[in-house]
């Protein structure tokens, strides 16, 4: 028995062996066979190139079914959709009993599943009517020719869509339908006809018609039992659950293909009537927790759709939203939402879409003693959409977050008031036809507050209102404050319906003034934290594209950088997102400024051009306060005086908005007037006065001094301009970096006196005519380094030397032609005479040459 046992396991364990060798080596044997009759079905039936990168076969993953993938499935569209990318699946499983895989090419193949994953497709239909979908090849088999047995037919029982993205683009009637994240299976005999397929479907759904959005990503779900007749091409809803974010609907009817499109008979309601219905329509991110939540009156949604649907028409319909006397209250929260009455209709009664409406009869609510109604509707949605629109009451902003449970990260505050009025359509909009826009009445907001990341301080609207005429939507008063800054705005806006439908510039002419005007006070925290914060280092002010306005503007005082400007008064106009300024004008360092100029975020880097004109600005607070022309003119902190000037400058910003320094460039032209000068203040005119010890800097005269410089890649050329000290002239050139660094000529005509005693002894001994010829030398210095540690070389004790070698060589020259006269006069007189005068010219020799001492042993 023991020996029959041993042989038993010993034979089954070698037809296991077998048999699990069989399963290995069989994919191989059958993949070239499916890959090629993969291939030839797909030329033989597809107008279109399909690639895909690999193809598995495996008897072990789903045993004891066999399991086929197919990796990076590509579907790329041919002419007239050359080069679209119809479909795209990362991949595809097929489930199948292995008997199938032993089938003929001519045999239909019965599959068991087929699953997609991460899969994309795309329908497109272009303005000719053509769809990229249409890529079956044409049969040119004659009607009368027997049929043959397709290739690689299937047979499916049930298949699985996980994580897809289907974008409809119907350019025909404009209609732009995008499902994202959708997760949808299908189970049924689909051998028989007639059969009932049961199915799941999740999705996001986003619709857009003619450039109008109507839905964003709503979530929608759906568990129903369809039935299918495939003679009739008719699918009926049976049971059936389906969800608008959290809403519950029923539908009951069916749809059909039919010749000239899709022919729909249905009918929908709500499964009950609860009012929570109504927040269900919510988003369920905004909505909350519908268990938490008290409610009482009732919602109600039904309809019916009916018709044919194609690229002419679209079904009727008829859909109504009612709710009487309702309320609701978190439980979490303070205050309840009252007596809210809906009443609401949207119908098609003629199958065109141009005849669309949609009547918001009712829509009413209270917030403790604040009642708030708005009315409406909507028409000719395709064509032309017309709007009439009204809405009149009060909410206390303070009251919202405490009714709904909003994600507010700071609260906001303030009583709303409206009493308003509009009726337009869309044409008159584009045509700017505003004779044809009907607006009236009055919006109106006080005690506004907000705090937000996105502000630096606490905005205050003590009060604002918005009157509406036909012609403007007026701002008659805009009081707002925040930080230490109080602003006052009047003006108009010409241009609000095409800016809020269109997307359209927003036009307006503006007058602003105000008392204290703190710029930081109106940039964001992180762009003051920009700095020390990482993670904002790319965070910039922007002016917004859509902005195309002007602004009159007065401010007492404004607050910039580290600047305080009084009587500040100019315009401002604002397109294209670039601010241009036109006779800025405002008090500063005991001057006055005129600017024109402009400053643009238009490119990633922000960037400015300036026309400056600087008038009686003391000089020592210009050029030590102000970062840019302190790195023009460092040593212009040593002189007190005032300024005229003219500067021309452009560069980029910062993201605070201050000019980058080592990028600006442009010239400068200033006239200095009642200037002196400290040299204590400088290194550099210190170091300057001990090197040169005739000249004392204090005693510079720079009145009326005028000098030319220009500026660019961080580098300031000055060229050669005049100063003087008392009766010396100096001529200064030269250049020197943003980064202190210099290079300095200095050209001084110094006269005789200047060089100490020796010289003027010297110079003492000439005649008249040859001392007038040498009232002055040059002398020069060089002034390298940089203004706080300078290197100074000068040329003094040469130019002096070579002046003593030249008095010394004329005072000898002046004797020599003395003693030649006298000689000539001797040897010309009498015997007499010239011994008389011998003796003299001897000595005068010897005055002049000397004679050599002798050394002494």
């Amino acid at each position: 028995m023991k020996m029959k046992l041993k042989k038993v396991l010993k034979l089954s364990g070698i037809t296991l062996a077998i048999l699990v060798f069989i399963l290995a080596v069989t994919p191989y044997l059958f993949k070239d066979k499916i890959q090629s009759m993969i291939a030839k079905t797909i030329n033989e039936n597809i107008n279109a190139t399909v690639t895909f990168d690999n193809i598995g076969l495996s008897l072990f993953r789903d045993f004891p079914k066999a399991s086929l993938t197919i990796d990076t499935f590509t579907i790329v569209n041919q002419t007239p959709f050359k080069g679209d990318t119809l479909f795209y699946a990362e991949k595809i499983n097929l489930k199948m009993s292995i008997g199938e895989l032993f089938k003929d090419a001519s045999e239909t193949i019965a599959i068991h599943s087929v699953t997609t994953t991460n899969s994309h497709l795309n329908i497109h239909i272009n303005k000719t009517g053509l769809g990229n979908f249409d890529i079956a090849k044409k049969s040119e088999t004659k009607a009368s020719a027997p049929q043959e047995n397709t290739p690689f037919a299937l047979s499916i029982q049930e298949y699985n869509i996980e994580n897809l993205q289907l974008s409809f683009i119907d350019e025909t009637s404009k209609i732009e339908l995008l499902l994202t994240d959708l997760y949808h299976s299908g189970k049924g005999d689909f051998t028989s006809e007639v059969l009932d397929l049961k199915t799941t479907t999740k999705t996001l759904i986003s619709i857009e018609m003619d450039g109008t959005n109507y839905m964003q990503n709503v979530s929608l779900s759906l568990d129903a039992v369809l039935g299918l007749n495939l003679k009739t091409n008719t699918y009926s809803f049976k049971d059936n659950k389906a969800f608008i974010n959290q809403l519950p609907l029923e539908f009951n009817g069916l749809v059909q293909l039919v010749e000239n499109g899709q022919l729909f008979n249905l009918k929908l309601s709500t499964p009950s009537s609860s009012f929570k219905n109504m927040l269900a329509l919510v988003p369920a991110h905004y909505s909350g927790n519908l268990n938490k939540v008290e409610t009482s009156g009732d919602f109600n949604l039904n309809g019916s759709i009916n018709g044919i649907l194609n690229q002419h028409m679209i079904p009727k319909f008829d859909i109504n939203i009612t709710s009487t006397n309702a309320m609701f209250k978190y439980d979490e929260l303070p205050k309840a939402v009252k007596n809210i009455h809906i009443n609401t209709r949207i119908r098609n009664s003629t199958g065109a879409i141009n005849d669309t409406k949609i009547n918001i009869n009712t829509l009413a609510f209270t917030i403790d003693n604040d009642v708030f109604e708005t009315s409406g509707n909507i028409s000719n949605i395709s064509k032309n959409p017309t709007f009439k629109l009204s809405a009149k009451g009060t909410i206390d902003l303070a009251n919202i977050s405490k009714v709904y449970p909003i994600d507010l990260k700071k609260n906001i505050s303030g009583i709303l008031n409206a009493n308003i009025s509009t009726s337009f359509d869309v044409a008159s909009i584009e045509k700017e036809n505003y004779e044809r826009i009907k607006n009236n009445g009055v919006l109106s907001l006080k005690g506004f507050t907000y705090a937000g990341n996105e502000l630096a301080n606490t905005f205050i609207i003590d009060q604002t209102s918005v009157a509406f005429n036909p012609k403007h939507i007026k701002l008659t008063a805009f009081d707002a404050r925040t930080g230490g800054s109080d602003i006052h705005v009047t003006g108009n806006l010409d241009n609000f319906y095409g800016f809020l439908f269109k997307k359209q510039e927003l036009k307006g002419k503006f007058k602003m003034n105000s008392n204290f005007l703190k710029i930081s006070d109106f940039m964001t925290s992180t762009i003051d934290n920009l700095e020390t914060t990482e993670t904002t280092t790319n965070t910039q002010v922007k002016i917004p594209a859509f902005l195309n306005c002007s602004l009159t503007a007065t401010a007492k005082k404004v607050s910039y950088d580290n600047l305080t400007l009084s009587n500040v008064s100019g315009a401002l106009f604002i397109k294209n997102e670039t601010v241009a300024l036109k006779d800025l004008k405002m008090e500063l360092f005991g001057g006055n400024i005129s600017m024109n100029g402009a400053v643009s975020t238009k490119e990633k880097t922000p960037f400015f051009s300036m026309d400056l004109g600087l008038k009686g600005l003391n000089i020592s607070d210009s050029f030590t306060q102000i970062e840019m022309l302190s790195s023009i003119a460092p040593i212009a902190n040593t002189i007190e005086g005032k300024l005229n000037s003219t500067i021309k400058l452009s560069g980029n910003l910062t993201p605070k908005m201050t000019p980058d320094i080592g990028t600006i460039s442009g010239d400068l032209f200033g006239q200095l007037i009642d200037s002196k000068v400290h040299p204590k203040n400088s290194k550099l005119l210190s170091s300057l006065s001990a090197e040169m010890k005739f000249l004392d800097v204090t005693k510079l005269n720079l009145n009326d001094v005028k000098a030319f410089l220009s500026f660019k890649d961080g580098k300031v050329t000055v060229p050669p301009f005049q100063v003087k000290y008392q009766d010396i002239n100096v001529q200064v050139s030269g250049d020197h970096g943003f980064n202190q660094q210099m290079k300095y000529d200095l050209k001084f005509e110094v006269p005789t006196n200047y060089l100490g005693a020796e010289v003027s002894s010297y110079i003492s001994k000439l005649s008249p005519k040859d001392a007038k010829k040498i009232q002055t030398i040059p002398i020069t210095a060089s002034l390298s380094g940089s203004f706080t540690s300078p290197t100074i070389t000068t040329d003094i004790q040469q130019a002096t030397s070579n002046l003593v070698t030249q008095l010394v060589q004329q005072q000898k020259n002046a004797l020599i032609n003395s003693g030649k006269s006298s000689l000539l006069k001797l040897l010309n007189g009498n015997k007499k005479t010239k011994d008389s005068t011998k003796g003299k010219v001897t000595n005068i020799l010897k005055g002049l040459f000397g004679k050599k001492k002798k050394k002494k042993n």
